[in-house]
């Protein structure tokens, strides 16, 4: 039977996630909060908006309404970056220690040697997103995406679809780029020719995106149900039906969260609760009982027995499945 080790925090968890084995909540106060022998609390920003993990899993990063971005690691945080008086409103990292943030309409990539490259854009940039293959740099904007390669002086490659983009992911094989939209719906290209994926059908807007282990599968937010669409073939889920997991009439999911190994989806729901569902057979367990507040943020650990997340009122802790 799974255990819940709750965490009662006061205001929105923005990110929860796992440094080292510890489980970390970073909320919109702009604290970080850690469970490492005790509760354990350091003040990052005055204000923080975004945050993610570096690609080697040792520092989380983040940016604030305080115009900084920020490593954090246990009780150290580094200022990376500043940009002024405004918000960084999307942080994303990438390879060799590239660390991608946006501040109004431009989009930032901080190299590793601290050289600094600044991407203008016609609207204000709403997502970031590396590449697994290769250093490029996604930006999601208003009427599409824009895919830069930061380390040269090439041309961008425009991706046009009408409509504002309010976050980007691509596909862990690289050869997929999907947005989440303004409108209910999500919408793909296949980078190799733009072919185009309509993902519609939500009746809320997508605020979670999680890619299942090797690629197969993207599940998503949005719904009474989690809906995860096949990414198997070469069009992606083009004329295929998504699977819908952990239905519930009464709730809609807010946060998803693929398993590192196996297709089974973390699915935090809009009162809190917490269940996994296996794709293969839609098998259902229940992890956590409704809360206080919608599930906003879920990380697996690297053993894969647990879950950190957190939920828009501070309601956060560690869920282990194992027991």
């Amino acid at each position: 039977m799974p255990t819940v080790a709750p965490l009662d925090l006061e205001g929105h968890c923005i990110a929860a996630v796992f440094l080292g084995g510890v489980p970390h909540f970073a909320l919109a106060d702009g604290t970080i909060h850690r469970l490492d022998h005790g509760h354990k609390t350091l003040a990052v920003h005055d204000g923080l908006l975004c945050a993610t993990l570096d690609q080697s899993g040792s520092r989380l990063i983040t940016g604030g309404e305080d115009g900084r971005i920020c490593a954090s690691s246990g009780d150290a945080t580094e200022v990376l970056a500043e940009a002024g008086r405004k918000w960084i409103g999307s942080v994303a990292c990438g390879p060799q220690g590239a660390i991608a943030y946006a501040a109004g309409r431009s989009a930032f990539v901080r190299f590793a040697d601290g050289r600094t490259r600044e991407f203008q854009h016609p609207r204000t940039v709403e997502g970031l997103a590396f590449s697994p293959k290769g250093m490029r740099l996604g930006v999601a904007r208003y009427n599409g995406v824009t895919l830069h390669f930061p380390a040269t002086d090439g041309k961008p490659a425009e991706l046009e679809w009408a409509g504002a983009h309010t976050a980007v992911t691509f596909s862990p094989d690289g050869n997929f780029v999907v947005t989440a939209m303004q409108e209910n719906a999500l919408h793909g290209w296949k980078i190799a020719d733009g072919k185009h994926m309509r993902m519609t059908g939500y009746p809320a807007k997508v605020k979670s995106l999680s890619w299942s282990a090797k690629g197969r599968w993207l599940a998503s937010s949005g719904a009474q149900a989690a809906i995860v669409w096949p990414f198997q073939a070469k069009d992606g889920p083009m004329g295929k039906a998504p699977l819908e997991l952990g239905t519930r009439g009464n709730a809609m999911v807010t946060c998803v969260a693929c398993h590192p190994s196996q297709d089974i989806a973390a699915i935090g729901y809009d009162d809190g609760m917490v269940m996994a569902v296996r794709f293969a057979d839609t098998k259902e367990v229940l992890l956590r009982r409704p809360g206080k507040g919608a599930i906003t943020a879920m990380m697996w650990d690297d053993e894969e027995r647990r879950i950190a997340f957190g939920a828009e009122t501070g309601d956060c802790g560690v869920i282990d499945i194992a027991g």
